[in-house]
């Protein structure tokens, strides 16, 4: 879709919609941890995004923030 780009979190920890709390524990590897997913682009092609996001989720949060973006691209020193 040719998004400025993407940054994922996986947290170790979480509670949601199931009211169980989901961890990461050695003897369990754990499908239901909590993900971010950040996106920063223009908001045509982040509402572009949005039906392709929701046909990827069965369930979750999706947040929309306006940001200022205060460098973008490699830094030549």
């Amino acid at each position: 879709m040719h998004l400025g780009g993407a940054t994922v979190l996986r947290g170790h920890i979480g509670f949601g919609h199931s009211s169980h709390i989901h961890t990461t524990k050695i003897l369990r590897l754990s499908q239901d941890l909590p993900v971010v997913v950040e996106i920063v682009d223009s908001r045509e092609k982040i509402d572009a995004f949005l039906p392709v996001l929701d046909g990827m989720m069965t369930s979750g949060l999706i947040t929309i923030e306006n940001v200022q973006v205060l460098q973008y691209g490699t830094v030549k020193l």
